[in-house]
């Protein structure tokens, strides 16, 4: 599975960005789907994720009710719409899919080249 990752920029504070994630091949419907996200210096950390028909969706606490994650496996996509950006979202956000946990990293086989998100206050 390849996956491309798209829809990063520079917004202010407050405003909303709507990343997304094509994958290729035909077994996207076979995968869990993750966002994680890796600010300079720091881990890549869990943000959200959706479960292969996506139900159960899953979200790290400082995201809940802000961000939302969303998939169309007619289209091979993950998305993920974020809204009321905070300056502290800023970071590189990978697209992730996997068989094997929805918040751990190692869960995942598969990962996207990252798009910057850049919040400004």
């Amino acid at each position: 599975v390849q996956l491309q990752a798209s829809g990063g920029g520079l917004v202010q504070a407050g405003g909303s960005l709507r990343l997304s994630c094509a994958a290729s091949g035909r077994s996207f419907s076979s995968y869990v789907m993750g966002w994680f996200r890796q600010a300079p210096g720091k881990e890549r950390d869990f943000v959200a994720a959706i479960s292969r028909r996506g139900g159960s969706p899953d979200y790290e606490d400082s995201v809940k009710g802000r961000f939302t994650i969303s998939r169309d496996n007619a289209k091979n996509t993950v998305y993920l719409q974020m809204n009321s950006l905070k300056p502290e979202d800023t970071a590189v956000y990978y697209c992730a899919a996997g068989t094997r946990g929805f918040r751990r990293r190692q869960g995942y086989d598969y990962w996207g080249q990252g798009t910057l998100v850049t919040v400004s206050s």
